[in-house]
C-alpha cells in the first residue's frame, strides 16, 4: 500500500502538468478523490493491515490526500487567471473604433400635425386640455344638448360598456367638463382619440383623433370662429387654402355649421378621394348652444362663445397628399419613413 500510496502521488503531479482547463481539472479531482476515485480505492484495502501498519499508512494516506488537494486548489488558481486572462481578451473593446450608426425614429406623421395645429392655436392664445377617453353618457350626449333617442345616442353608432359608461364619440364632452369647473373667459383646446362604428374605408376608421376648440366670453359672434379657423388653416395648407362653410345642425352649437376644404387630388373638379364632391369635409363648428351653457353654469345672457371640433387624420392626408387614411394605421415602415 505504501508503494502505491507514493505512486498515486506521482501520478497526480504529472497528471496535473497537463490540465489546461477548469473542466479537466474537476474531471481530475473526481478521479482520485471521489467515492469511486484511485485514493479511495486503495484505502478499502485498510481493513488488511495490521494492527502496527494502519496507523503508519493511514498517515502516509492523509499526506498524499492533503497534497492531491493543495496541489489542485494551486493550479485551480493559475487555471483560473488564464481563464481570466483569455476572457478579458475576447470580451475587449477597442475605444478607438468608429461607433455603431444607430437610425433614429421620428413622429408619426399624424403626432406631427396634431403638435403642429397645438402650437399654432396656442399661439393664438388656447390652452391644452384633456378629458378621459371612456366617458359618461352624461357628458358625451346630454351636457352637449343631446336629446333621449337622438340617433348619435344609438348602439350602431357608440361603443356602449353600459347604459352609462361609453367610448367618447367627440372631443366634445371636453367642453361640459371645463365650463362647469372655470369661469369665462375661456379659451381651450381638447386634442385626442374618439371612437365610433365607422366602416374601415379611405376616409373613415372606427378610431381618429380629433381636435376640440372652445371660446366662450363676452360679445363672441360668428365672425370670431371664423376668423380663428381661416387663420389655421391657411397656416397649415398656406394662404392659397380654399375654404367654405355650409350651414349644418348639432345639438350643441346654434347657428351651426361645417367647414370644408378644397379637395387636395382633384382641385374642387370632383374625385374618389372626395367621393365627387370637390370637397373634403373637415370639421364641424358654430356657436355654443345657450341650453349648453346654462346647464354648465354660464349665463347665456351675459357670455356667447364658439367650439369647433375637427379631425387630424384627414387633415394629415390633405396636408401629405395621401388619399386612403389606412395607409397611416398599417405602420408599414417604408410608408412612414417618407415623412
Amino acid at each position: 500500500m505504501r508503494e502505491n500510496l507514493e505512486r498515486l502521488k506521482l501520478q497526480v503531479a504529472s497528471e496535473l502538468e497537463a490540465v489546461e482547463s477548469s473542466a479537466e481539472l474537476d474531471a481530475l479531482k473526481v478521479k482520485f478523490l471521489g467515492k469511486k476515485g484511485e485514493l479511495t480505492a486503495i484505502l478499502k484495502q485498510m481493513g488488511k493491515l495490521s494492527a502496527e501498519e494502519r496507523p503508519v499508512i493511514g498517515a502516509l494516506a492523509n499526506d498524499v490526500r492533503k497534497f492531491i488537494e493543495d496541489n489542485i486548489a494551486l493550479r485551480s488558481e493559475i487555471i483560473a487567471k488564464a481563464e481570466l486572462e483569455e476572457r478579458l481578451k475576447a470580451e475587449a473593446v477597442d475605444v478607438t473604433l468608429p461607433g455603431k450608426q444607430k437610425e433614429l425614429g421620428h413622429s408619426h406623421p399624424m403626432t406631427h400635425l396634431l403638435d403642429e395645429i397645438c402650437d399654432i392655436l396656442i399661439g393664438m392664445g388656447f390652452e391644452v386640455v384633456s378629458g378621459p377617453e371612456i366617458d359618461t353618457e352624461y357628458y358625451n350626449f346630454t351636457a352637449l344638448n343631446h336629446p333621449a333617442g337622438h340617433p348619435a345616442r344609438d348602439p350602431q353608432d357608440t361603443f356602449y360598456f353600459n347604459d352609462e359608461v361609453l367610448l367618447r364619440t367627440q372631443t366634445s364632452s371636453v367642453q361640459a367638463r371645463v365650463m362647469e369647473n372655470r369661469k369665462p373667459p375661456i379659451r381651450v383646446i381638447a386634442p385626442g382619440r374618439v371612437y365610433r362604428k365607422d366602416e374601415v374605408d379611405m376616409t373613415h376608421s372606427p378610431m381618429f383623433h380629433q381636435v376640440e376648440g372652445l371660446v366662450v366670453d363676452r360679445n363672441i359672434t360668428m365672425a370670431d370662429l371664423k376668423g380663428t379657423l381661416d387663420t389655421l388653416f391657411k397656416r397649415i395648407y398656406g394662404n392659397d387654402a380654399k375654404i367654405r362653410f355650409r350651414p349644418h345642425h348639432f345639438p350643441f352649437t346654434e347657428p351651426s355649421a361645417e367647414m370644408d376644404l378644397q379637395c387636395f387630388a382633384c382641385h374642387g373638379e370632383g374625385c374618389r378621394v372626395c367621393k365627387g364632391e370637390g370637397w373634403i369635409e373637415m370639421l364641424g363648428c358654430g356657436m355654443v348652444h345657450p341650453r349648453v351653457l346654462e346647464m354648465c353654469g354660464i349665463d347665456p345672457n351675459e357670455y356667447s362663445g364658439f367650439a369647433f371640433g375637427l379631425g387630424t387624420d384627414r387633415m394629415t392626408m390633405t396636408r401629405y397628399g395621401v388619399n386612403d387614411l389606412r395607409l397611416f394605421f398599417e405602420n408599414d415602415i417604408r410608408f412612414l419613413k417618407q415623412f
